[in-house]
């Protein structure tokens, strides 16, 4: 259901959702007839090509919804499952599916919307379906070897045929057009008296060019992520971005003082981070992790404030410029940056001060000198066993 959950939507009630969703789909399947075995039936000897048209139209309302979502950042899809493709197991099963299909006048999806309403055949088609189900899973054994033959991976269309996605959903659209003109003139040469379609053509025709133009222009309109990695890149607009600092002193006691809260967004390398891991910090290395979905639920609560760690000044501004723009909310940087939080506090070394300092001075120093002594025991008391980098994982999901 994303991009919704878990932004909009908690995952407590996802499920109570997908619940109504799917009855919603259910009821749009009825509507359309799908829920009698004459419709799929009606493809294969070519005298019914509403299937065609409903499953073809929702495929690509889903390629163009993707596109969209992924240009403007809402949706991740690092996080989206791909089916892997076994190639000679998908031929045989869709042979042996396609057969079913024929001889049951179902599939899956509209078996269940048909028996939902009470239709005999439709019950049989789903109880045969379980029954399968069951008959492979107990002789998988058997079977394993063609299941995972010609493996080839997780393969997407456009990366296979070097294009973009917006292309590729054109592509696609121009076949689905072609294929429904095509389709209709044959369902009324073989129906002359059933009224098929009076939608007015006008519609389509406004909604198939608003579609065409809009994937047109999105490869020229400003994606999110790219526009914002591009603009820190821009020296004198970041440094001119008024972004509060957190001095090297505060940042040292709020750690001496065990501060939950306090989240350090550490932007060193990997090999920094693990010789010096602040307690509850995370290692951020590159600026476009800021953009994980993950990482934002984790560290972005609501009383935590984010304070970003690096070996310069404008390093820090960079990273923390684009967590504000997406998002991220209670953000500091360290004034300074690491060297001199280092130097004050984990290499303290004594000197003499002059007694006639102010009181502030006076009291900078001794905390120093104290903290000094204790910072790295408390360091090293909330360093874990193992440094983990948590890469973003794909979520089962699909029909």
């Amino acid at each position: 259901m994303g991009p919704l959950v878990p932004d909009i939507i908690p995952r407590e009630i996802d499920l109570v959702f997908a619940f109504f969703i799917g009855i919603f789909f259910g009821y749009i399947l009825e509507q359309a007839g799908f829920s009698t075995s004459k419709k799929l039936v009606g493809l294969f000897y070519g005298y019914d090509f509403t299937v065609l048209r409903v499953f073809f139209t929702a495929g690509l309302t889903a390629m163009v919804g993707i596109v969209i979502l992924t240009h403007f950042g809402l949706l991740d899809m690092d996080y989206v499952y791909i089916n892997p493709l076994f190639l000679k197991s998908a031929i045989i099963g869709g042979l042996i599916m396609g057969l079913g299909f024929v001889i049951g006048g179902f599939c899956p999806g509209t078996s269940v919307c048909a028996a939902a309403i009470g239709k005999i055949d439709a019950m049989f088609f789903v109880l045969g379906g379980f029954l399968g189900v069951i008959f492979f899973s107990e002789t998988y054994s058997i079977w394993e070897g063609i299941y995972k033959a010609s493996y080839l991976g997780n393969p997407q269309l456009f990366e296979t045929l070097g294009i973009s996605r917006e292309l590729t959903a054109i592509l696609f659209i121009v076949v689905a057009v072609v294929a429904f003109y095509f389709t209709t003139k044959l369902e009324k040469k073989l129906n002359p008296n059933e009224i098929l379609d009076d939608t007015p053509k006008p519609y389509y025709k406004y909604i198939l060019t608003g579609v065409v133009v809009l994937l047109i222009l999105i490869p020229f309109l400003p994606d999110k992520k790219a526009s914002l990695l591009k603009k820190v890149d821009d020296t004198n607009f970041i440094l001119s971005q008024n972004i509060p600092m957190m001095t090297i002193d505060e940042f040292a006691y709020r750690i001496w003082d065990r501060d939950k809260k306090l989240i350090p967004v550490d932007l060193r390398s990997e090999k920094e981070y693990k010789q010096l891991q602040l307690p509850y910090s995370v290692n951020v290395q590159e600026f476009k992790q800021l953009f994980d979905k993950k990482l934002y639920r984790k560290i972005n609560l609501r009383n935590n404030q984010l304070v970003f760690i690096a070996n310069d000044e404008l390093t820090e501004k960079k990273a923390a410029y684009i967590a504000s723009q997406i998002g991220y909310k209670n953000i500091f940087i360290l004034k300074k940056g690491m060297p001199e939080f280092i130097a004050s506090y984990i290499n303290f070394v004594p000197t003499k001060i002059d007694e006639h300092a102010s009181k502030l001075v006076l009291d900078t120093y001794r905390f120093r000198e104290m903290a000094s002594k204790e910072l790295p025991k408390i360091i090293e008391e909330n360093k874990p066993k193992s440094v983990t980098n948590d890469k973003p994982k794909r979520v089962l999901g699909g029909c």
